[in-house]
This record gives C-alpha cells, structure tokens and sequence, in this order.
C-alpha cells in the first residue's frame, strides 16, 4: 500500500498572490496580498523561502515568526496563522500595506493630514513603549520599511527580525547585514570603546527620529541630514531635536515622549487622537460618558479620514448601539459615517439597524429617525418600508406627545412614493383624515394639509378625486390662518388633478369664499387661486379642444413625476409654522394651541365627545402669520406662505429635545380623554370606536365628514361681519368697506345642518375675551357649588344623621 505525503502549502488555507506586493521590507521577506479561501477576506503574507547556506538569516527569519507569533498589542502587526516547514516561512497577519507605499499613495491624492500623522506617529510610539517598558525588548529595526497602514488607517510596528531583549538575555542585537537597514542605526554603537552611556531605549529613539524625518521629508538620504528639520511641523520640532541628539543619555523614554506631545499645544494634542484614544477605551467608559462623546463626534467626523470613519467608527457605533444601549445619540454621527458608504455596504450594515430602530419606544430614537429619515431613505426598498418600517410609523399619528405627531406627517413625504396601494390609499389617508379633523394642535392640521397637497400626485385616480376636494375645502374652514392658507395652497399645487367641472363647481365657491377672510394672507393667497384656475376654465372655453389634454391628469395613473411638478409650481411647504409652534408649545406646554373661539364639531354617532378646545387669553392676529411687510417688493409674485419651502420644516424640533425625556402626555388637564384613547388605539387588545379604521364612517371619512362647506347659520346676535374689521388700518374708519355688500346673511327659517368647524369667531379683541373668560369660569363655579350644596342636603334628608360605631345593615 502506498501512502503519499500531504503538501502543507496547497493545504493552507488561504491563498497569495504569485507576484509580491509592491514596497515590501527589505530583505529575505517577500509581502504578498491574500485571501482566506473559507471567507475571501483579505489578508497579507509574509514569505521567506529558506536556501541552502543562509542558516543564519534562517534562524532570524524564525525568530521574527515567533515573535510576531506571541506578541499581541493594538499597535503592533497583528498575527492571524502561520506556516513553517523545511523550504518556506509563511506569516499571515491582517490585511496592511507598506508605509512608504501609503503615503505615495496619499500624496498623489492631495497628502496626509497632519491629524493622521500625529495619530500614526503616536501609534509607533505607543508601541514601542509596550516593548521597551512592558517587554525589555528592543526592536532594533524602527524605520519605514518596518512600519505598515490597515485598511483603517491604522498603523502598525512590523519588522520584528532583529528584536532582542534588553537585558542581555540571548546575546547582543543579531547583525543586519542590509546596508539600507544600517544607516538608521544610532553614532554611538560605531564607538566601539563602549564608554557611551545609553538607555536602553536610546537606539530606537534615534531610529523613530530617522522615521519622523523621513514620514515628513521623504526618504532620508544620509545621517546629516537630520541636522535640518525640514517639513517637521513646528510643534514636534523640540521633541524631535531630542531624538536625533547626540547625547544617547538625553534622549526620552516613548512613554516619556508621547507625555510631551500630548501637552496642551503639542502636535499630539488634537481632537483626532483624542477620539481614537477614547475609542481605544470604550469598553470601559461609563455610559454618560460615552453619551457625552457620541454626541459630540458628529461635529469632528468631517475632518476625520473617510478610511478611519468607515472601518473604525463605524464597527464602534454599530456595537454601542447593538449592545451598549446608546440610544437615539448614534444616529446622527452613524448617518454621517454612511454616506462614505456605497449601496452595498449600506444596505449590509446600516439598514438592518435602522429597521431594528423602528421597533423601538424610545420616543427620543423615533423622532430623531424621523427627522433624519431623507439620509436613508433611498437604500430602503419597497418591501422594507411597507413590512416593516410603515406599521411602526403610523403609531406616530397617535402618539400623545406633538412633536413625534407633526415629524411622522412630515415623513410621509419621503415614505409616499414607497408604499404600497393599501398603506397609501387606505390607512394612510385615514390618519390623515383624523388629523386634520380631530388634531388639537393647528400646525399639525397645517402640516397635514401640505402634506397632502405633496403627495397627492402618488394617490390612485379614485382616490384623488374622493379625497383632494374634501379635504382641502374642510382645511380653508380651519379656525387656524395657516391652515386656511394650507388649503388654498394645496389646490393650487395639485390643480391639475380636477376636471374642469369641480374647478367650477367645487373649488372655486370655495375660493370665493376665502376673498373676504379676515387674513390679509389668506385673501391674497385666494385670489391667485382663482384667477389661475379662472384662466384654466377660460382657456377651455376660448378652445374646447384643449380639454383634453388640460384633464389628461385628472384619470391617470399615480406618477412621482407629477408630485415633483405640483411642489414646483407652487412652492410651499410649512415653515412658516414654524415659529409660531415652537411659541405654542413654549409658552403652553399643557394646553392646546392659540385658537380664537373655536366652537366643538358635533361627534359622529357612537363617538365620545371630544374634549373642550381651550380659549386663549390673547387672540392671534394677523399680524402674527405675515413674515414680510406689504409691498415690500411688488415684482416679487409670492408672498410669505408661497415661500414656505425655502426652509426646512422644523416647528417642533426646538422643543423636542427638551421634552423627549419626559415620557408623560404633553397635554394634560383637559386632554386627559384624549390620552386615554390614544393608548387604548395603540394596544391592539383594547378597541375603541375612534382606533377602529376598518370603517371611514366611524371617524368621519373623507366623503362623508368632509362634505362641500355647508351653508352657515345665522351669526349670533352680537357677532361681528368681516366687512366690521378694521383691515390693518391705524384708525377705524367710517367709510364703507367694499366687503360689506359682499357679506351673505341667510335668512332665519332656514333649516340647516350644523358646519363640522362650527362657526367661526373672528372676534377676537383681548379685554372681550378677558372678560368672558372670567365671566365663564365665576358661572361655572357658582353653578357647582350650588349643585354641591344640593346633593349634601339630598343625602342629609334622606338618611339621617350617622352614629359612630354603628354598622348600616343591607
């Protein structure tokens, strides 16, 4: 039987390239790149093919192997697997390239920065602290040649071949017989009387020196060289002068050395090195100091090295979150490091966690996900976000607490295009109906009016023609100005999803309508309106051929072309609001928003009531909604809400971080039902008529609840006509207003149904509503006090008096 003998080389497990990588050591080592042939990660080899009558270059080539073998420090070449038969050394470590290599590279890309210099130099000197403070040992060969770079940035002390111990044990140092290696060596060890006296650190302290000269200058063409600094940043300059003097007694200690750069001044003392010291570290920090640090790392990782954010802080902030609880604090620098990330890598790395964030009932993670949605929202497919992004999303819509309400209307914008028929059409627009009917706070309705007219492009042809009308016409009726403004805005960014017939009959008596609001903003924006839709209708008049092609939109198809079109045309979104919620919420952390007399819509059938919105002390005016003085710019067609859009939409962020520790409901007191039923609508074990969407009819649908504006009822005595006001002026004045004639009164013995809104109070003078106000309340308290009363002498009558120690009997 013939046994045959297995070649351990083909055995290896991984594999090198046949040709060695370029700027490999000097010497009997040959660097060649490689894979794992398991998982095709990379990885580097060092080879060195044993030949016959080198056994003393033999025995040092072994010695580097055991070596690199048992020495384990971050800073020094880390050693993966190894192979040693009678022809062949091979080393495989992690995969790095030469220093000279690298920096040629670097150079030719516009240089290295002096913050990945002071790291790597630290790195070098950290490691050979370790050796000679931690190991004696003395490296003996510290240059260029001996000093590689990770994939990270990382660098890293090779060239162990010729390291022997300080103290004496196994001989002197082996000699190199390599004269590039020789002319890094100290002056003193040519003094062959041996009278210099030396630590046993001066050796390498002149070779990092040779080193620093040349990572700065290039290579280094002779030891006179060194006299001359060169490019040696100032800063290092005196710590250098140190290294390369002539006095081996002088020369400092490494761990002494990097003492002094990292002085305050010194060239090591950068928030660079300061970060990789602290990530070095991370395991051991206390969570309110890596709180502290997360926090402020997105402010420094524009300056940081694209390869050291995307293979150093990267790994660190997926594990922080993945098992150190840093919450919502690594979104933002983890959102920052991905755009240095291509598709591929992002959709292995950070969407899985972005998924997992979406689960979460942090409210801190999910407003800061909403708020940061637009930096991912183009790696996440369809899929993703209708399964498992969209359900977690709609619970923001009944969240208790505002600001997470208005980030997810906001949201819908960049998740619209994405969802799915049912998601869109559907449980989507049922929200949004809910919303703007039902939202106590007015910059939410206003929010969901814009962004409706956003995305009302995507929506399927049934469900435009259902939805749009309605929930614009009920947005122009909204006791909030910006919200009417909203609504006129909304028709005029999807005008081209009507057919001619509604323009004429639905839209435009709405229109006319807002000519006379008591919002100079409003009317302007009204009247725009009309006269675009007026030319639309005219132009199909002039030509009824045209009508095809003015309606082509009105029965296609959902397009996201068509959405980019109506933003366009009439540029708005609602950072107008902005302002006036971040006030809202500031001064009423507890109550609904400033509203003038809003009167409660009746409940459906088989609702509860909702609470009662509360009256504020001091009416909005005006005044308050216009960001720029009248005919400041007559050639300027837009007026403050056309440019809504320039900005970003933040009305609540202000607050949010404020308010996001705090998990109890931001409305309390009066809002206390409403909380109630918020929660009851979240958990699925409790139904409510309000959380159950299966049927529009139980909230109000769009159809249904939303009808064309009823006709109002007569005002109350006492109430004041728009034609009444005084429109801006200094004075009131007795002319008659040319909105008086249009004021329509109905006559009284006309039945009507009650408007949803109610009627609207305009009247909103601040001693008017002081002194209601406080009439209201001495009635309420008068009145209960007298149904106490009442009761007790009910109770007193019918029961007696009661004994002490005496049981009442059933």
């Amino acid at each position: 039987m013939w046994f045959f003998a297995r070649d351990p080389v083909r055995d290896f497990p991984f594999e090198l390239s046949p040709e060695p990588a370029e700027g490999g050591p000097p010497g009997p080592w040959a660097l060649h790149s490689g894979r794992k042939k398991a998982t095709g990660s990379p990885v580097s080899i060092f080879v060195y093919d044993v030949k016959p009558g080198a056994e003393e270059q033999t025995q040092v080539a072994k010695a580097a192997f055991k070596r690199l073998k048992t020495l384990r420090h971050p800073n020094i070449l880390a050693y993966i697997d190894g192979l040693e038969t009678d022809k062949c050394l091979h080393i495989v470590t992690e995969a790095v390239t030469p220093l000279g290599v690298y920096l040629k590279a670097r150079a030719e890309a516009g240089g290295l920065k002096e913050l990945e210099l002071s790291w790597g130099l630290h790195q070098i000197v950290k490691a050979l602290s370790f050796l000679v403070n931690d190991c004696s040992l003395i490296h003996n060969n510290v240059c260029m040649a001996a000093v590689f770079v990770d994939r990270a940035g990382e660098w890293k002390l090779g060239g162990l071949d010729y390291m022997y111990s300080a103290q004496g044990n196994g001989g002197g140092p082996p000699s190199k017989g390599i004269p590039e290696l020789e002319q890094y060596d100290p002056p003193e060890l040519a003094d062959s009387s041996g009278r210099a006296v030396r630590e046993k650190w001066s050796a390498d302290m002149w070779r990092l020196g040779c080193l620093i000269w040349e990572v700065f200058n290039g290579p280094l063409p002779r030891a006179t060289a060194l006299r001359n600094p060169g490019k040696i940043p100032k800063s290092l300059v005196p710590h250098y002068c140190e290294l390369v003097g002539a006095n081996p007694k002088v020369r400092p200690n490494p761990a002494r050395f990097l003492q002094n750069c990292r002085a305050p001044g010194g060239f090591m003392s950068n928030r660079f090195v300061e970060t990789n010291l602290f990530l070095e570290e991370i395991q051991i920090k206390e969570p309110a100091e890596k709180q502290k640090f997360f926090q402020e790392l997105s402010k420094s990782l524009d300056s940081f090295p694209e390869d050291f954010c995307r293979h150093k802080v990267l790994p660190q902030l997926l594990t922080a979150f993945e098992f150190g609880n840093a919450g919502a604090v690594v979104l933002t620098p983890l959102f920052k490091v991905g755009k240095f990330l291509s598709t591929e890598e992002y959709q292995q790395k950070i969407i899985p966690v972005v998924v997992k964030m979406f689960s979460s009932t942090d409210r801190a993670m999910r407003i800061r996900l909403l708020q940061q949605m637009e930096q991912f929202i183009q790696y996440l497919d369809e899929p993703t976000v209708n399964t498992q992004i969209f359900p977690h999303v709609v619970h923001g819509f009944l969240d208790t607490n505002p600001a997470i309400r208005e980030q997810t209307v906001k949201s819908m914008l960049l998740l619209a295009p994405k969802l799915n028929e049912a998601n869109l059409n559907v449980e989507l627009m049922k929200h949004f109906a809910r919303l703007q009917a039902r939202d106590e706070q007015g910059p939410i309705r206003c929010n969901t009016t814009v962004c409706l007219g956003k995305i009302g492009s995507y929506l399927s042809a049934s469900t435009r023609h259902r939805v749009l009308t309605s929930a614009f016409s009920r947005a122009t009726k909204d006791p909030f100005a910006p919200s009417r403004v909203a609504g006129v805005l909304g028709f005029a960014a999807t005008h081209n999803l009507y057919s001619m017939s509604d323009c004429a009959h639905k839209i435009l008596p709405v229109l006319c309508g807002l000519t006379v609001d008591p919002e100079k903003s409003v009317r302007d924006q009204a009247f725009k309106a009309i006269r675009s839709f007026l030319s639309k209708l005219e132009s199909v008049s002039e030509d009824p051929t045209q009508l095809a092609e003015v309606e082509k939109d009105v029965h296609a198809a959902s397009s996201p072309g068509m959405g980019g079109a109506a933003a366009s045309w009439a540029g708005w979104a609602v950072t107008g609001v902005s302002s006036l919620t971040s006030k809202l919420i500031r001064a009423h952390p507890t109550a609904a928003p400033a509203e003038t007399n809003i009167p409660q819509r009746p409940a459906p059938e088989g609702l509860p009531a909702p609470a009662p919105t509360p009256v504020p002390a001091t009416p909005m005016t005006s005044g308050h909604w216009e960001t720029q003085e009248e005919g400041k710019d007559t050639a300027e067609e837009s007026s403050a809400a056309d440019r809504w859009d320039d900005e970003d939409w933040g009305s609540l962020e202000q607050e949010a971080e404020s308010v996001l520790a705090q998990q109890d409901d931001w409305n309390t007191g009066s809002q206390a039902s409403r909380s109630r039923q918020v929660s009851q609508t979240i958990n699925p074990d409790h139904k409510s008529p309000e959380s159950d969407w299966s049927s529009w009819e139980a909230e109000g649908s769009w159809e249904q609840g939303w009808q064309e504006p009823n006709p109002q009822e007569p005002p109350p005595e006492g109430t004041r006509l728009a034609s009444e006001y005084n429109w801006g002026g200094p004075e009131p004045s007795d002319k008659g207003d040319p909105f008086a004639s249009l004021s329509a009164r109905q006559e009284a013995g006309t039945q009507r149904r009650p408007d949803p809104w109610g009627d609207d109070n305009w009247e909103g003078l601040e001693t008017e509503n002081r002194q209601l106000k406080a009439e209201l309340a001495r009635k309420k308290r008068e009145e209960r006090r007298r149904e106490m009363e009442a009761k007790r002498a009910e109770k007193k009558a019918a029961k007696g008096p009661m004994k002490l120690g005496t049981r009442k009997l059933d």
